[in-house]
């Protein structure tokens, strides 16, 4: 079979692309390598999506789920390892199993940065975390540590309030590039100790787990958890070597979604534009999915 278009990544925007595509006819099919909802399942709160005044990103990934089958439109949990350009169409190769198509929607998102510092990455899930709605309970009446300026470290810090002991929230620079909401939130809680300029400049462990923080002012935090966001990089390792990418490695897109090469196209957080947001994704992959099928 060759498929009009796949859709490689199941969040909000291939999932929306993929709606689109069915509505218009398309023989659509999605592939994602994890779960259905990309990294809204790593949002604990939600409070700037039209219809919901607050819902957890893991309840909003679901409702979009419930809609793409309740279309009955086809996906696979297969992560791709590969992708040829045969001109005409595109080869698409999993662990098993192989997808030929005419067109490809890249959304496979992008993922948090890492401190580069030397036992971080062996100290994942051994106190150091991404996520606090999937992972704060571990630290239920704990002293935790957040670090990062923007929404994401602010909101995740007031969900990681309301179960850890003590929070520090720990930012780079002299004020927090958040949004005004959050930072009075944070304000008016006594347990998150805020602390500014100021980086973290060694993770020490005991026993193969995070025992405490070095700060550049040689400062050191006891904490039993790490929390990291400081920003993001796109998912781009697939798709690198056969589209145009920006200097900081987002794929470069036209007004359509097109991407350098022909028949590929992108969308949401792994594209370069200047608004991240749900809204923004959505309204990319109903944009791409409809000029596809004006092209089919």
């Amino acid at each position: 079979m060759i498929y009009d278009l796949i859709i490689i990544g199941m969040g909000p925007a291939g999932m929306n692309a993929a709606i689109y595509a069915k509505r218009n006819g398309l023989n659509v099919l999605m592939l994602e390598k994890n779960m259905p909802g990309g990294m809204l399942n790593y949002i604990s709160e939600i409070d700037n999506y039209l219809g919901f005044s607050s819902i957890s990103g893991s309840d909003l990934a679901m409702k979009f789920y419930e809609h793409i089958k309740s279309l009955d439109i086809p996906f696979k949990l297969k992560e791709v390892i590969e992708i040829i350009d045969e001109k005409e169409t595109k080869r698409i190769i999993t662990k098993d199993e192989e997808y030929i198509c005419k067109n490809i929607i890249i959304a496979t998102g992008r993922k948090s940065k890492l401190l580069g510092l030397p036992n971080e990455k062996e100290l994942i899930g051994k106190g150091i975390s991404f996520c606090a709605l999937c992972d704060g309970m571990f630290f239920k009446g704990k002293t935790v540590a957040v670090i990062g300026g923007g929404n994401s470290a602010l909101e995740e810090a007031l969900h990681l309030a309301k179960l850890c002991e003590k929070v520090y929230l720990i930012h780079r620079r002299e004020e927090f590039r958040a949004d005004i909401e959050p930072q009075e939130k944070v304000n008016e809680k006594e347990n998150i100790q805020v602390i500014l300029n100021t980086e973290i400049k060694a993770i020490n462990e005991e026993n193969n787990r995070l025992k405490s923080l070095t700060l550049s002012n040689n400062e050191e935090l006891e904490v039993s958890g790490l929390f990291i966001y400081i920003g993001y990089e796109p998912n781009i390792n697939l798709i690198k070597k056969l589209v145009e990418t920006d200097r900081k490695e987002y794929i470069i897109v036209d007004e359509k979604f097109k991407t350098s090469c022909d028949g590929i196209y992108a969308i949401g957080d792994i594209i370069k534009k200047d608004c991240y947001q749900i809204v923004t994704a959505i309204s990319e992959g109903a944009i791409a999915a409809i000029n596809i099928s004006d092209e089919v």
